[in-house]
């Protein structure tokens, strides 16, 4: 056997590859990156003002104002206090009805106008209704009556503080663990939400349609989490343009899926409550973004690991055809769907899990619960990531290749013993 045989790679230096295939690599992705700023630039939103639905609105037809309140007393007694919901200093008025018991609350007013001062609420026994303590920490209503005397009432618990320390422990251990990259991965996190918050959402309550809205809200943000997580370099770009494909193919899907089964959305209160207040929004083009945003995630997962293995098989082995590299990373793209088909479709299963529970008490047959509207949109979304994750493999992994083993290259003969392998 020859000495090339035995020639190893440092895989921390850059494989070589010929400069056409990275012309061609970094050619497709500047166009498609020109034609999503294009896109970005014709659908972006307008500054149209929409008017606050009549459920979140206060009584004055204005946005809902909350502000921070603690409860300071709490006690079973009568109801019927004059002071509910109103501003007082120190003690409520007495209930001027005994009738009947609930639980009093008084609770302290810490931001607004009427800081410093207090307010009651009187809240009956049922389901829904809050379970208040001494020392929890809410967020109250500020509204006013049709006479302009202030009124407050119940809006959350608030969570302020303990979602702040969640995030900033999956943050340090992020960092932690995976250093710069990580720290790197958790800026295009926050990019990510940015283009949702910023250009998808307005785009699709402008009216824009959804298709081309999700397409280019995912480009962007593909190219900025991908490259700031894994660096600028060929086997990112492969990563890249697979996920690219596959995202047009998961929108492809998402809209036949959507087509050949009627599915409407209305089955969500969400839905409803958009199409009522927002009738200028379409709920399919709603369905059809959250299906081709929702497949991202798994996605990028799924073509940066098969662009990274067929790097390294190439690596490895400088004397491996095309053929070899592509055959073994498939094996490894082959486990890697299997895991993660479980992944996509027990997080959907999870997610539907209230509803799946009232279904099982309703008496309904098997059938009418997996076709109906709520459960049918959950298994399209699962079938159609599904599918696209799958698709992606083969897709990402022929893309790395041609840029590990581009044309031109020579591969040195193998015995027979590296033929059998391949074939394993």
């Amino acid at each position: 056997m020859s000495d090339h045989h035995h020639h190893h790679h440092d895989h921390s230096e850059p494989i070589e590859i010929s400069a056409t295939a990275a012309r061609v690599v970094v050619g497709l992705l500047t166009v498609i990156g020109i034609l999503v700023l294009i896109g970005t630039f014709v659908l972006w939103p307008s500054r149209q003002h929409v008017d606050i639905p009549l459920p979140f609105q206060n009584a004055g037809g204005g946005a809902v104002q909350t502000e921070a309140g603690t409860v300071v007393q709490q006690e079973r007694g009568p109801c019927g206090s004059p002071s509910n919901g109103k501003v007082f200093i120190d003690k409520p008025e007495a209930p001027r009805n005994t009738s009947y018991t609930c639980k009093r609350s008084v609770i302290a007013i810490e931001s607004g106008p009427h800081k410093g001062n207090h307010t009651l609420f009187e809240i009956t026994d049922g389901p829904g209704q809050p379970t208040l303590q001494v020392d929890d920490k809410i967020r109250i209503v500020r509204q006013a009556d049709p006479a302009g005397v202030p009124l407050y009432s119940f809006e959350d618990y608030a969570r302020g503080m303990p979602l702040t320390l969640i995030v900033l422990a999956f943050v340090v251990v992020i960092v932690v663990v995976a250093r710069w990259r990580g720290l790197r991965a958790l800026l295009g996190l926050g990019f990510a939400f940015a283009v949702v918050v910023m250009f998808l959402l307005p785009a699709l309550l402008d009216g824009k349609p959804a298709i081309p809205v999700a397409l280019v809200g995912g480009a962007l943000i593909l190219y900025a989490v991908l490259y700031l997580a894994h660096g600028v370099n060929l086997r990112t770009s492969s990563a890249l343009l697979g996920t690219l494909a596959s995202m047009i193919v998961a929108a492809v899907l998402s809209w036949l899926a959507l087509k050949i089964t009627h599915l409407t959305g209305f089955s969500e209160e969400q839905n409803t409550n958009v199409a009522t207040y927002l009738q200028h929004v379409s709920i399919t083009g709603l369905l059809l973004a959250g299906f081709i945003i929702g497949s991202l995630g798994v996605l990028n997962d799924v073509t940066i690991t098969q662009a990274s293995a067929a790097f390294e098989l190439a690596a490895i082995d400088e004397s491996a055809s095309r053929r070899e590299v592509f055959t073994a990373a498939m094996r490894v793209g082959r486990d890697h769907i299997a895991s993660t088909v479980y992944t996509l479709v027990l997080a959907y299963a999870g997610g539907a899990l209230p509803l799946l529970l009232l279904f099982s008490v309703a008496g309904r047959s098997i059938r009418d619960v997996l076709t109906g509207d709520a459960v049918g949109i959950e298994i399209a979304r699962s079938c159609v990531g599904g599918i696209a994750l799958a698709l992606s493999v083969p897709l990402t992994t022929a893309i790395a290749v041609l840029l590990a083993r581009p044309f031109g290259h020579q591969a040195v003969a193998e015995p027979p013993r590296r033929a059998r392998h391949a074939k394993a």
